[in-house]
């Protein structure tokens, strides 16, 4: 398979890396206040990445890999050698994520989590320590080489189709959506009164224009991304001690005799309680102390907001009491779509201990699609694709569906299962993995001598 590559431009600390810091932010670390202070910024960067550079430090992937520790971070981004131990604590997409790559290449993941490259030569410059020596290669020897360079090369394609720029026109239609609908539940309330059938359409309404706390959810998610399905590195199936996943934190719990709850029977417990109450429990109290415990104000305010509108909106019919009863209403209705939706593709899917594969293996083993229709795509929010999600997750969700089969060839090339697979199916396999879990689970809790 060959793809059509992107010329090169001239050669600068990151080439084509993608880079994104969560928010414009100068050299200084305080925000950028306007379009010409994020202009020069680009134009101070620009400029330092002219001047010419002294002779760097070579170093082999033997001796960058011993520094993977809490207090001595080194990684490799397009063969330069970045010291990020200062810098974790202010890095915007958390500590995890750098302390997950730490001695390893990082390349392709850089490119996959940041979509502006011009900022970062204001960041990268200062942490550059020298770079790989002449003779290693450009990742791991482990790392399957001609697929890395094939999945660049895919990527750089899809650069030049211009799959990362955003239509407009989409996000004002979802944007549109959500504001007909919560207008259509006032005015059928304010119309036809609030009684039980009206008020248990309008839920559904109401339903369909939820949103979530998104610091909350980039938080969570920038290390599931990064480190998906890798145990414990990825927070989404470190879900202890509620449920057990995967094959190996069940025997884990097993032998040590921790039985929190009956393990065994969490495929049942899953449908009953835990996603039913999977957003209005643990997202919610989640996301308060997020923010409680970062002083995040701003955060606290576009949260607020929402209550806010629903007690001014619906308050004059439903009173206090009943308004809040709404709003949860709302979030138990939402609940198991969003953790049925979220959970699909990837509870089945392979989980394992860091193995260092490359992002693109990573992604694909440990991620599954839902097969692809107007209402598949519109009742997952595009989430049906998540391979594609997660390969590139810059990429305005319209276009998965126009990069898939570039991906399914490359797949096939290199022979690795690009899993597609009916929605009841995923639902049901979210089930029978538990269930599956949880049998790993009791055999290793009842032939295990006591500690």
């Amino acid at each position: 398979m060959k793809f059509e590559e992107k010329p090169e431009g001239n050669e600068s600390l990151v080439d084509e890396n993608q880079l994104y810091l969560g928010g414009r932010h100068q050299a200084n670390g305080k925000p950028g206040t306007s379009g010409k202070a994020k202009l020069s910024a680009r134009q101070e960067a620009n400029a330092k990445c002219n001047v010419p550079r002294k002779s760097l430090n070579k170093y082999t992937w033997q001796e960058i890999q011993r520094h993977n520790k809490e207090t001595d971070q080194w990684l490799v981004i397009n063969r330069r050698v970045y010291d990020v131990t200062g810098w974790v604590d202010r890095h915007p997409g958390g500590r995890q994520v750098l302390n997950h790559y730490a001695g390893q290449d990082a390349t392709d993941v850089f490119r996959a989590m940041h979509p502006d490259p011009d900022f970062v030569r204001l960041y990268l410059k200062p942490l550059l320590i020298g770079e790989l020596a002449p003779g290693e290669p450009n990742q791991e020897r482990n790392k399957n080489s001609q697929l890395v360079e094939d999945f660049q090369e895919l990527r750089r394609t899809l650069e030049t189709m211009n799959m990362f720029s955003a239509n407009l026109g989409f996000f004002f239609l979802h944007l549109a959506q959500i504001l007909i609908l919560e207008a259509l539940a006032w005015v059928i309330v304010w119309h036809f009164g609030s009684g039980w059938l009206i008020t248990i359409f309008i839920l559904f309404l109401l339903t369909v224009a939820q949103g979530l706390s998104a610091k909350w959810w980039n938080s969570q998610h920038f290390p599931h991304h990064v480190k998906t399905n890798i145990y414990p590195k990825d927070p989404d199936i470190d879900v202890g001690p509620l449920f057990v996943i995967g094959d190996l934190q069940p025997v884990k719990y097993g032998k040590k005799k921790i039985k929190y709850v009956d393990y065994e029977k969490q495929h049942l417990y899953f449908c009953t309680v835990g996603a039913p109450l999977f957003v209005p429990v643990y997202f919610t109290l989640k996301a308060i102390l997020l923010m409680y415990n970062g002083r995040d104000w701003e955060e606290i305010a576009w949260v607020s907001s929402f209550y806010i509108r629903y007690f001014i909106t619906f308050g004059p019919f439903y009173g206090i009491f009943g308004t809040m009863v709404l709003i949860y209403s709302v979030k138990f209705l939402e609940s198991p779509w969003i953790a049925y939706v979220t959970q699909m593709s990837h509870i089945p899917m392979k989980m394992s201990k860091e193995e260092n594969q490359d992002w693109f293996s990573t992604q694909v083993l440990a991620t599954c699609n839902v097969e692809q229709s107007l209402f598949n795509d519109w009742f997952t929010g595009h989430l049906n694709l998540q391979i594609e999600h997660h390969l590139f997750p810059t990429m305005p969700r319209h276009n998965y569906h126009k990069v898939a089969p570039l991906v399914k060839s490359l797949c096939a090339k290199h022979g690795l299962q690009y899993v597609n697979k009916p929605m009841l199916k995923a639902f049901g396999d979210i089930l029978r993995a538990l269930k599956k879990s949880g049998t790993l689970w009791k055999e290793a809790y009842c032939t295990h001598p006591e500690i």
